[in-house]
């Protein structure tokens, strides 16, 4: 998958669920990990990744 479509899918992933977005990448990526899908698992693990830096430093 290229960067812009994983920052496109990323977007798309934190509009539709919001701050669950993460637990949602991070949790396809294990799942896929546990299936032995690496390759998937490291694109997820992008998105997830991008999903962080869209968000931004948390506030206090």
């Amino acid at each position: 998958m290229r960067e812009i479509e994983i920052h496109t899918y990323a977007r798309q992933l934190l509009e539709a669920h919001g701050p669950r977005a993460i637990a949602e990448a991070a949790q396809n990526a294990n799942e896929l990990e546990s299936k032995g899908e690496m390759e998937l698992a490291r694109t997820w693990r992008h998105i997830e990744d991008a999903i962080k830096l869209m968000r931004g430093p948390h506030q206090s």
